[in-house]
């Protein structure tokens, strides 16, 4: 194989790496304007059930919004700080450890 053809498979995965990081990312954003819209949608509903004279700032009214938040974050730490917990030195280990153990039961 020539530098240049070793050189289009690189710039080939470069490429395929950066079209997966971009669709996380555009996933994110999907995501996190479906969050904005639905919890528009919970709060308003959530603050006409709300008895007079009581504050808008209860459990009920925030427990959508928080633990989809908690789901909202993680998915924005995968998509725009992949390497932070599973690095690409960890999946090329890992990909090993796992072709080496199937190899070896097989054998």
């Amino acid at each position: 194989m020539g530098i240049k053809q070793k050189n289009m498979n690189t710039q080939e995965i470069q490429y395929k790496e950066a079209q997966k990081r971009v669709k996380k990312i555009k996933g994110f954003y999907r995501h996190a304007i479906i969050y904005i819209a639905i919890n528009i949608v919970v709060f308003y509903v959530n603050a006409r059930e709300i008895p007079d004279g009581e504050s808008l700032i209860q459990w009920r009214t925030l427990m959508t919004p928080f633990f989809w938040g908690i789901g909202l974050l993680a998915h924005g730490l995968s998509a725009f700080l992949p390497n932070l917990i599973f690095s690409k030195n960890w999946e090329e280990r890992k990909i090993k450890e796992l072709m080496d153990k199937e190899k070896s039961m097989r054998q």
